[in-house]
């Protein structure tokens, strides 16, 4: 069972840092930001650190290709009414491509982008273009999260992922990021989650799929929200992620917690517990 949370990545500790951190949540992967997640700030890559991070990571058994990073959110591709901004959400990427390189990360989680005031067609072939420039000679793979529909958010359901993907040259470094929210507030029952595969599949393909966001939603099904709710205490329930974790034609995935903290407090290890010993623990949050 590859499952994990997001942990944090700071200029001190780097690789290292985020490792114990995992651990010390019982986890057996991680998915971190190279940097702040609301800026494109970013500092040198620590080749000691990494390589001590690497080490303990082999001796735990903790594969590496597992581990993901996930892209800032302010990158936009979708847009281009300013053109210096799309270059420079095309040269970011390019640069967060060359870290993950450097950690021996093999895959990045991108949110596809907002068209704002485009319309989702020209969103979407703006994706397509800034991939295309970005995948040259990469040996990462980008990972579309499927996302929510809030806004002007492209990538809410399966055909848009669709046709992003049939417009990339390189779809040998393009795949699928499924979260669990997002999938449920963009209309996807994931209390039938199988059937949400086989749509999938039949759309895009399960090859595609590379890491799976574990969250509950805060909002009902279809809602176009995105706002997280910790494990079982939102509106998909215990039972149905617990089925998605376990999930057969999803075995070899890593799963990610982004859940909110509580008391700010990160829940991951009684999250992951839960998960792990398929019990739902109902004094998770008070007032349950």
């Amino acid at each position: 069972m590859w499952i994990g949370s997001h942990v944090s990545f700071n200029k001190n500790t780097q690789l290292l840092g985020s490792l114990e951190e995992a651990l010390s949540y019982g986890a057996t992967t991680f998915m971190f930001y190279t940097g702040a997640p609301q800026n494109t700030m970013r500092y040198a890559i620590d080749k000691t650190l990494t390589k001590k991070a690497r080490e303990i990571m082999e001796e735990k058994g903790m594969d590496i290709t597992k581990v993901i990073v996930h892209a800032p959110y302010i990158v936009n591709l979708a847009n281009r009414l300013d053109e210096e901004k799309f270059q420079f959400s095309v040269r970011f990427l390019k640069e967060e491509i060359k870290r993950c390189e450097d950690l021996g990360i093999s895959y990045l989680v991108l949110h596809p982008g907002s068209h704002v005031k485009e319309g989702v067609d020209v969103g979407i072939q703006n994706i397509i273009s800034g991939l295309n420039l970005i995948l040259t000679d990469s040996k990462v793979t980008i990972l579309l999260e499927t996302m929510a529909g809030k806004g002007s958010e492209c990538g809410c359901s399966f055909e848009q992922i669709s046709r992003i993907i049939d417009g990339v040259e390189k779809k040998d470094r393009i795949g699928v990021c499924l979260d669990t929210c997002h999938l449920n507030d963009a209309g996807y029952d994931m209390k039938d989650f199988n059937h949400v595969l086989d749509l999938f599949d039949e759309k895009v393909g399960l090859s595609y799929v590379h890491c799976i966001h574990i969250n509950d939603s805060k909002n009902p099904l279809g809602s176009h929200k995105d706002r997280h709710e910790n494990i079982g205490y939102g509106t998909i329930g215990f039972d149905a992620l617990l089925a998605i974790v376990y999930n057969d034609r999803l075995k070899d995935i890593p799963k990610i917690l982004e859940t909110p903290y509580i008391d700010k407090k990160a829940p991951y290890k009684e999250e992951i517990a839960m998960l792990l010993n398929k019990k739902f623990n109902n004094h998770l949050k008070q007032g349950n």
